[in-house]
């Protein structure tokens, strides 16, 4: 009844550490903000509201907040009946979506390393545990959910700041029936991060998904992809572009690799991938870590304009064979520029400088369009 209610009231706020909603911040100054998300910081307390807007703190360790049992905890409660979480959010806008019948937008945002990744497949998991049980809504919920370890090989990369950086940017879409159920969704991707699949800064890492094939892939299928597991072999995966640097893969390297690649495996037949689209997924893949390891000299030309020709051709073969295209094509296509004319075509030599930009401006077309079919696959 009425006393049971207060006492339950009672106790939620004595276990509250600061101020839950900053609102009653009195007085509200910057000092006092950063003092209370400090205070609620230390006792792990990592959610704290500012009305309808909840503010999350990266604790950079697992915390006994998530789960089923906790998602009970909030399902069908007011907002300001628990303790902050981002579930309590994402059962606020559910309900509003079912019983109200309005769109609802949730917008996560911060800098990098503040947990914007997390905090989406934190609502994916609530919306999937309170909708409905029927098969095809177990389906549709699946496939969203499969979608987030997938685009994370795909488009996530270590960073400086953040171990699984995401370098795109996503706006997620999920419709619902009239009773709350998921009918089907889709998923925009934009600003993919291109220039991190020819090089990256010291200490940072490709994307996830090259060094997951690398370590996790059996030995017939790299040997079918003409790879081998050192990520040091390949120009791409290189730490650094400095030649004297002694820094090394392993140095740093603190991911599963192995285990993730088994999840991106399930995922991509998760989202309906048949067996030869799966291999050709992996093809491009090696085929981009062929083409960084393709190298060119200068050659001399009576003319004296700037030529150049591929120096070590096992990079060239290796990555034809997987584009499954002719040697001689690739290879005229990253060392000779053609000019149409009024009249004709014309052919041009190029310089070593501008032959390694075509290689990379290749490898980065193959990434960008490759990222954006699986982006397809995952809608269809």
């Amino acid at each position: 009844g009425a006393g049971a209610s207060r006492a339950r009231r009672k106790s939620i706020l004595d276990e509250i550490t600061g101020v839950g909603d900053m609102v009653l911040l009195d007085p509200m100054t910057e000092d006092q903000m950063m003092e209370n998300l400090y205070m609620r910081y230390l006792s792990d307390e990592i959610y704290t509201y500012i009305g309808l807007v909840v503010i999350s703190i990266n604790p950079y360790k697992k915390l006994k907040i998530y789960g089923p049992e906790k998602i009970q905890e909030y399902r069908s409660r007011n907002v300001y009946e628990t303790k902050p979480h981002a579930y309590a959010i994402a059962d606020a806008a559910y309900r509003w979506l079912r019983d109200k019948h309005q769109n609802q937008c949730i917008v996560i945002s911060g800098e990098s390393g503040a947990g914007k990744t997390e905090a989406s497949k934190i609502v994916m998991q609530y919306v999937a545990s309170v909708c409905g049980k029927e098969q095809e809504v177990h389906r549709v919920m699946q496939v969203l959910l499969q979608s987030n370890p997938l685009l994370e090989a795909f488009g996530n990369a270590k960073t400086t700041r953040n171990d699984n950086s995401s370098r795109f940017g996503k706006y997620m879409e999920i419709e619902f029936n009239f009773k709350g159920d998921p009918l089907g969704g889709e998923i925009t991707n934009y600003l993919l991060e291109k220039s991190r699949v020819v090089a990256h800064a010291e200490g940072e890492r490709n994307f996830h998904i090259f060094y997951q094939l690398l370590a996790s892939a059996a030995n017939s299928q790299l040997a079918s992809l003409r790879l081998k597991r050192d990520p040091e072999l390949y120009h791409y995966l290189q730490v650094t572009e400095s030649a004297d640097s002694d820094v090394t893969y392993d140095q740093y390297s603190t991911f599963d690799d192995k285990k993730d690649f088994k999840v991106v495996e399930q995922a991509l037949v998760g989202i309906g991938l048949q067996k030869t689209e799966l291999r050709g997924v992996f093809k491009f893949i090696a085929a981009i870590l062929h083409l960084g390891n393709i190298t060119f000299k200068p050659i001399e030309r009576a003319d004296e304009d700037e030529a150049c020709e591929v120096l070590d051709k096992t990079g060239l073969i290796n990555a034809s064979a997987l584009l499954e295209g002719p040697i001689e094509v690739l290879e005229k296509a990253l060392t000779i520029k053609t000019v149409d004319t009024l009249k004709e075509q014309v052919t041009v030599p190029i310089s070593v400088e501008k032959a390694r930009n075509a290689r990379d401006a290749l490898a980065k077309a193959i990434y960008s369009r490759l990222f954006d079919w699986l982006v397809e696959k995952v809608n269809s």
